[in-house]
């Protein structure tokens, strides 16, 4: 079963409101996207606590009902 990129955007801005997130369809196949996240909530923190913050907002789905994600985070400038 495919996810929507809304409900990608979604569950992150719920988690993270000051984020812009923008979200790709890699294959048109809704199980392959690309997203980039700006966020204050990354300042101070490495690539891989950046990115434990995103999984953590899609709330398990990653791996599962999420096949693959290529993710880029920021912080804000």
């Amino acid at each position: 079963m495919a996810m929507d990129a809304n409900e990608i955007q979604k569950l992150i801005e719920e988690a993270l409101p000051d984020a812009k997130v923008t979200i790709e369809d890699l294959r048109g196949d809704g199980d392959h996207y690309a997203a980039h996240v700006t966020s204050e909530a990354f300042r101070g923190k490495n690539r891989v606590q950046q990115h434990q913050i995103v999984y953590k907002a899609l709330q398990g789905r990653m791996g599962g009902v999420l096949h693959a994600l290529a993710l880029q985070t920021s912080v804000p400038e």
